[in-house]
């Protein structure tokens, strides 16, 4: 069936509809990955977004529902060049277009996504609509995008060590899974609970995760950011990174395009180190906003040197704007996990 993705500013592309679903709608932005394309559809931080895959065959290797990131997709739709009909791996548990039916997103095919992607970098990411009907109005709209991914009680992942309270905002299963393997006391809580609720257990430490949308909306995660500020360590992961810096009292500002993909080269500016670090966000923390002297700028990104990580002087605080969990992406950071716990007993 033919279809469209049709940009707020009327530009169309045409492509084919080869989902049972023939329409979606959200924020039409691209990623430049390889590989991992189970993670990335089901990765909460795409809430609300139509993802476009840059690298040109997609679905070759199918589904296994190990490397999903969530129990659903999260993305409003996919846009790709040359979609796998015949997937072959021996973990193949379901064909891409299969999995994507079950959970109606849209798919667009034999889209000419390499021009797609430069109208993205030359003019931005902007709504859009995957439709079959050409003279579709594109249509603005809101959904609370935490409310969509974030936990609605609180949960335990029993460990033996420090006791950490994890404010889910989307969190991916790849986080959980290492600061498992760490060996840490989880207690994950919704994105909007009260200091009170979190006071509750007690926390060595308060993680704020990786998520979707503009973070300014976040208002309950940024005063709860702010509650615990200099009473308890803090780490944040992306969003969280953006909450806590604007807990701290700085502005965050929306990128022209974003960061979305595994090879974005990160620098550490307290040892001199580059790292390949996995992305996946459209916000960023504006460094004109960082003037607290008791704030040190951590890490910069190589390609555009926007903030990737903060560290307070005084309290122990710390932030990365990548994700160190390499789901999907390299293993050049996890050691971030093991951090947490020098933190925790301020090392």
């Amino acid at each position: 069936m033919k279809g469209f993705i049709k940009l707020n500013d009327s530009t169309i592309f045409e492509g084919e509809i080869i989902s049972k679903k023939d329409f979606g709608q959200g924020e039409v932005v691209f990623n430049t990955s390889m590989t991992g394309y189970e993670e990335s559809i089901t990765d909460p931080s795409y809430a609300g977004e139509i993802l476009v895959v840059t690298y040109p065959l997609i679905g070759n290797y199918g589904v296994n529902l190990e490397h999903l990131q969530s129990k659903r997709p999260t993305i409003k739709g996919l846009i790709v060049k040359d979609y796998c009909q015949f997937p072959s791996h021996r973990t193949s548990q379901y064909s891409l277009l299969d999995y994507l039916n079950q959970h109606e997103v849209p798919v667009l095919n034999k889209v000419d996504t390499r021009a797609l992607t430069k109208k993205l970098r030359i003019e931005g990411s902007m709504n859009g609509v995957i439709t079959t009907e050409e003279n579709f109005e594109v249509p603005t709209s809101y959904e609370n995008l935490l409310d969509c991914v974030s936990t609605k009680e609180i949960y335990r992942i029993q460990g033996n060590g420090p006791k950490i309270a994890l404010i889910d905002l989307g969190v991916k299963k790849n986080i959980v899974n290492q600061l498992k393997s760490k060996g840490y006391d989880l207690y994950v809580f919704p994105y909007n609970s009260t200091k009170s609720d979190v006071d509750k257990i007690q926390p060595d430490l308060v993680l704020f995760s990786n998520g979707p949308g503009d973070p300014k909306m976040a208002k309950e995660a940024i005063l709860l950011a702010k509650g615990f500020i200099g009473e308890k360590p803090l780490f944040g992961i992306c969003l969280g990174h953006q909450i806590i810096s604007l807990a701290l009292g700085f502005n965050t500002v929306k990128m022209k395009f974003g960061h979305r993909g595994t090879n974005h080269p990160v620098k550490n500016l307290l040892n001199n180190k580059c790292y390949i670090t996995s992305q996946n966000h459209g916000y960023m923390v504006e460094k004109e906003s960082v003037k607290n002297k008791d704030l040190i700028i951590t890490y910069i990104n190589l390609n555009d040197h926007s903030i990737e990580g903060i560290m307070h002087k005084k309290y122990p605080i710390f932030t990365v704007q990548f994700h160190p969990e390499s789901g999907p992406g390299v293993h050049d950071t996890t050691f971030i996990f093991k951090k947490i716990k020098d933190s925790i007993y301020g090392n």
